[in-house]
């Protein structure tokens, strides 16, 4: 009864729009009293504070702040310039700027709104200029938005590490670089799609437009947009170069990538001035803290669910149904691609990973590619409807409504279910290069 009224709660909350974090603390404070009485609020606030008072989960507030500063240094609008002059001249070069842009970005800030948010307000006016239909344009950018969590460095792996140690040991390390490969076939997935809405759905040119507007840039030009972006592209071959070389750990990387970060917007793009600091430090506390709060309120959810014993309750149910691997694996990705529509990935991951995971290890399913699976579905959620984060991100910045952009979404869903699929079925793709660099 117990079991049944927490769930019951929570998604009686969300379908009344409360907000996700509240209506996690809320159904876990609700079974709480029933459980235990009055007395059980005092373990309210040291569950909490042993949730965010990880080492591990310090990275996170770093590399939002880190994001931060690149947003205010200007390094998106150098990608997106450097794009441009490499592939704009090409068929449908407008398209893999915007892939490949997002592709950089995602690298960077570790963050899918955080990617649509930068990108977007460049890159949907230059879609709709070169012919796209503005919901479309919205729709390919919050869909590559999507990349943010599944390519290093992804606060989405850093959370699924800390939950998925109660089970097994996996480094945040291997999980980065496992997504390195996934991200690879995602945006490439996303670029055949837009390749395809491009021919349905930009405006009628002439032969002489299309030529003006892709006129071929002059080695010399892209060579400088590239040394004038490359301070921003050596962000992740810091990072991972300094993580993988045992340099430094993820959280140290994280501190590393925020004083990078200054140096290059005060020194070299001179786009900082020092009394910006002051409101860069209150963005990304205030992201930070929307985190944390998410996290802290999200523990208790678990808590409840170790405690009453739920994971192993249908952990025992559904392997009496089935024990077969590949069914299994599709019945995960089916729930965390629903539930993704509606919550974001961290607090699906406090609420799914207690509840799936063992199953998945129950049935011999490899944990890194149980964590990229995972990752990737709830990647494909944030630009599902009807609630998927990023579709309003893409909404407020381009003015179309998310009922509109929506309408745009189906042939980049349909791309990413392919991906993971592959991510799913193919071991390898998780596997290969962290097992090749010995991580």
């Amino acid at each position: 009864m117990l079991t049944a009224l927490l769930f019951l709660v929570f998604f009686l909350l969300i379908f009344i729009n409360l907000p996700v974090a509240f209506a996690l603390g809320i159904a876990a404070v609700i079974v709480l009293l029933l459980d235990s009485g009055w007395s059980s609020l005092a373990l309210l606030p040291s569950i909490m504070y042993s949730s965010i008072s990880s080492f591990t989960l310090l990275a996170i507030p770093f590399f939002v702040l880190a994001g931060v500063i690149m947003g205010y240094s200007g390094i998106s609008k150098r990608l997106i310039d450097l794009a441009y002059l490499a592939f704009g001249h090409r068929k449908n070069g407008i398209v893999i700027v915007a892939i490949v842009a997002a592709f950089f970005f995602s690298a960077i800030s570790g963050s899918g709104p955080a990617t649509v948010a930068a990108m977007g307000a460049i890159l949907i006016p230059a879609l709709v200029q070169n012919g796209f239909k503005k919901n479309s344009a919205s729709a390919l950018v919050a869909s590559s938005g999507s990349l943010g969590i599944i390519l290093p460095p992804s606060i989405a792996f850093i959370v699924f590490a800390v939950i998925a140690s109660d089970f097994i040991s996996i480094s945040i390390s291997r999980l980065f670089i496992a997504g390195i490969i996934p991200g690879i076939l995602l945006a490439t997935g996303l670029l055949i799609a837009s390749i395809y809405v491009s021919k349905r759905t930009r405006a009628t040119q002439s032969k002489e437009e299309v030529a003006a507007a892709v006129e071929k840039a002059p080695l010399l030009d892209v060579l400088r947009a590239f040394l004038n972006a490359l301070p921003g592209l050596l962000i992740p071959v810091i990072i991972l170069g300094g993580i993988y070389s045992g340099i430094f750990t993820p959280t140290e990387a994280a501190v590393i990538a925020v004083f990078y970060a200054l140096i290059v917007g005060l020194a070299f793009y001179r786009e900082l001035s020092v009394k910006d600091i002051p409101k860069i430090l209150i963005d990304a506390s205030v992201q930070s803290a929307v985190i944390m709060f998410i996290v802290g309120v999200a523990s208790l959810f678990s808590y409840i669910i170790a405690t009453q014993q739920i994971a192993a309750t249908i952990t025992q149910a559904v392997l009496t149904v089935t024990s077969n691997p590949l069914l299994l694996m599709l019945l995960v990705a089916v729930i965390l691609l629903l539930v993704g529509a509606f919550i974001d990935a961290i607090s699906a991951f406090y609420i799914f990973i207690p509840l799936l995971m063992p199953i998945l290890l129950e049935v011999g399913i490899d944990p890194t590619t149980i964590g990229v699976m995972m990752t990737v579905s709830l990647a494909i959620g944030l630009f599902t409807p009807p609630v998927g984060l990023n579709l309003f991100v893409a909404s407020g910045i381009s003015g179309v409504s998310s009922e509109q952009i929506v309408k745009g979404v189906a042939p980049f869903l349909i791309a990413s279910l392919v991906v993971l699929l592959i991510v799913m079925y193919v071991p390898a793709v998780s596997n290969w290069l962290p097992d090749l660099l010995g991580m």
